[in-house]
């Protein structure tokens, strides 16, 4: 990994599984404290989008990670929290439609994929404070950042948050299939701060994330 003694300190690291609020609590917290936000996700739903544009077997590793090894990869994150992303060509439309939703996953595990992603999220927040959020960000892609946090809830309630947004894939599904990939599984950090969002509003768990911050020495 590269050395990134300069820019850790600005780097707070949110994973959790999906639906568990992380990206709503990442936005919020951006906005608080006037950094940039990264969804790492839309990388790996870019990914996807655009291996089902190739006509790709999603599942097909080999061939995932063939096409992602052939083609130019970008992207640039905006404080407002836009995210430009190229992956053979600008990919913006469709990344939350219902067959990325369905195959981002199976895409994510592809290794390849995930190397050149995480050299991008290292890359795009060199020297600028970020809150990035993901499934690795505080275990693989700043595992050294002090500012790692694990956003999770019930699920139940995520099922809940999933449905209200439209989609239908099962938290459970998507929990088994992240957590036991062979690349770069979802866990928790062994010194991440676990926020359990069942019983809390938004606010609440903004709130409960910028004192511990504030705890932990962020300025």
């Amino acid at each position: 990994m590269p050395e990134f003694s300069a820019v850790l300190s600005k780097i707070i690291a949110i994973d959790g599984p999906a639906a568990s609020g992380k990206s709503s609590v990442s936005k919020a917290l951006a906005k608080r404290f006037g950094v940039t936000h990264v969804n790492s996700g839309l990388m790996y739903r870019a990914a996807t989008r655009a291996v089902l544009a190739e006509g790709i077997d999603p599942g097909n590793t080999k061939e995932v990670d063939r096409y992602i090894g052939t083609v130019d990869t970008a992207a640039k994150a905006e404080v407002n929290g836009e995210l430009s992303i190229i992956i053979g060509g600008t990919v913006r439309e469709g990344l939350n439609s219902e067959d990325v939703n369905t195959f981002v996953s199976a895409v994510s595990q592809a290794p390849l994929v995930r190397d050149r992603m995480v050299a991008l999220q290292r890359r795009m927040v060199e020297s600028i404070p970020t809150i990035m959020e993901g499934r690795d960000i505080g275990t693989v892609v700043f595992p050294d950042t002090p500012f790692k946090f694990y956003v999770t809830a019930s699920e139940e309630v995520r099922a809940a948050r999933r449905a209200a947004e439209g989609l239908t894939d099962q938290v459970a599904a998507r929990d088994k299939a992240d957590s036991t990939r062979k690349s770069s599984p979802l866990t928790i950090a062994e010194d991440a701060t676990v926020i359990d969002s069942s019983d809390l509003t938004l606010e609440e768990t903004v709130e409960a994330i910028a004192t511990s911050l504030e705890e932990k020495g962020w300025r």
